[in-house]
């Protein structure tokens, strides 16, 4: 049965939204069992990928700097490809913020899939005005961002846009909509705002639909993904864990679920870990759209893999837009080691005292440098510009490790220093090193700020 098109007059039927990706680097193949859930529905739905991260748009702006018919999803045709056909035969929509630091890019790279795939002509809109060096001057910027930040070169610099421009494109019939910098749980509530037809300042459903993205953004986390932990939390089929698919109501009340007979598990405790996950204040959670407050929602479990949500209040959009800004940070030199056997945590003691050593005497003292024993002390111990590798269980033993040693530098030369010094160890001791590997790449930093909401044009048109 083919789907209802969002540019239909609004309804009160309700809408299926499907997540296929939570992040850039996800599974390529875990959209086709939403969208063959989707389909099966017969009703509205739409299909979401949420693909962009802070560091992933800043290496994209990279990118672009290099080769401007780049910076979009680099993996976009391996998401789209599986399910594009039966979501343009069905009437279902796709919204993704793949576009990164170019969504004109990946609107002709979808062009051109499409047409590689046979399938008519495609009307595909893109999200655009969150690139603010393209549009700010730069004086102005750097007079919100933090003193540290003087004199360091901006390589990107993206603001949080909303659910507005999404919803106005499906309403004039966008069969895609690609985004740039959107706030996550937009890409969920755009598609609402055109199918229900909420008003601007209906802030508790803009709230709930906002919750409802929120859940849906990080694709397999919220259908057991991250909530797994054997023995304890126990979560069935992990290896083909279902992705999560949100039907909403008109009212704004809302289930969760996942595809039939897909892995993981969809229940109170999934939907509440996911719930409170990057969520700063539960009574203020602040997006482009309306700030959210979960503190009286409430959640049962209404069948097997679904929950049932409802209680969100919501109050008036903040009078700002949150920015990140991502800045060269010079150069950061990795190198690893491994040490097995007897000992072996005594012998990666010596070698990162060894490196310490050598640094100093080579006249790189000041060096920011990090040095961890991994498996023993790399997570749990002290994080310290000259931290010295400590085991967290002494008594524990441990038969394998692998001593890594991180600095960071302005200078390219600095950089390939340390990692020589790791390179040594292979004969200038300690006994029994091996399996080294290194890297110098180049590092960018980020850091937020807001922005006057006025100073933000976002708009969209299609492109053909």
């Amino acid at each position: 049965m083919r789907a209802m098109s969002l540019s239909h007059p609004p309804t009160n039927q309700p809408l299926r939204i499907g997540c296929g990706a939570g992040f850039s680097g996800d599974r390529w193949d875990a959209s086709v069992p939403v969208v063959a859930s989707l389909m099966a529905s017969g009703g509205p739905a739409v299909l979401m990928f949420e693909t962009l991260a802070e560091r992933t748009l800043a290496l994209a702006q990279l990118q672009r700097h290099s080769d401007p018919s780049a910076g979009c999803e680099p993996m976009l045709e391996r998401f789209v490809a599986p399910v594009l056909r039966d979501c343009m035969e069905h009437g279902i929509p796709i919204i993704g913020n793949f576009g990164a630091a170019h969504p004109r890019a990946a609107a002709r790279r979808l062009h051109a899939l499409a047409a590689a795939l046979g399938l008519p002509p495609i009307r595909i809109a893109v999200v655009e005005g969150d690139d603010l060096l393209g549009t700010l001057d730069r004086k102005a910027l750097h007079s919100l961002l933090p003193a540290s930040l003087d004199g360091r070169e901006l390589i990107s610099a993206n603001a949080y846009l909303g659910a507005v421009e999404i919803a106005q494109a499906l309403r004039s019939g966008a069969q895609l909509v690609v985004t740039g910098r959107v706030a996550d749980p937009s890409l969920a509530l755009g598609p609402m705002l055109a199918h229900f037809g909420w008003a601007l300042d209906d802030w508790d459903r803009l709230a709930s639909g906002t919750i409802a993205g929120h859940l849906l953004e990080c694709g397999a986390q919220v259908c057991g993904g991250y909530f797994a932990d054997p023995g304890i939390k126990d979560v069935p089929n992990l290896s083909s864990v279902g992705f999560p698919i949100v039907e909403m109501h008109a009212d704004g009340d809302f289930i969760v679920t996942k595809p039939e007979g897909t892995g993981g598990c969809v229940d109170a405790r999934t939907v509440k870990e996911q719930l409170l996950y990057e969520i700063h204040d539960p009574a203020a959670y602040m997006t482009p759209d309306v700030v959210a407050d979960i503190t009286e929602l409430e959640l049962s479990e209404a069948g097997k893999d679904r929950v049932h949500v409802c209680g969100v209040r919501g109050h008036a959009q903040p009078a700002t837009l949150k920015a990140t800004v991502c800045f060269d940070a010079g150069w950061l030199a990795e190198g690893e080691i491994s040490y097995a056997g007897e000992n072996a945590v005594g012998r990666g003691r010596l070698a990162s005292e060894i490196v310490r050593d050598r640094l100093r005497q080579i006249g790189l003292v000041r060096l920011p440098l990090r040095l961890d024993l991994i498996g023993q002390s790399s997570v749990l111990a002290e994080d310290g510009a000259s931290q010295r590798p400590q085991a967290c269980l002494a008594d524990a033993p441990c038969q394998d490790i692998r001593l890594r040693v991180a600095a960071n530098t302005d200078s390219r030369d600095e950089a390939e220093s340390v990692v020589r010094e790791v390179l040594a160890l292979y004969t200038c001791g300690p006994a029994g090193g091996g399996g080294v590997r290194s890297q110098v790449s180049h590092r960018l930093a980020s850091d937020s700020c807001y922005v006057p909401r006025d100073w933000i044009q976002p708009s969209w048109s299609f492109v053909s």
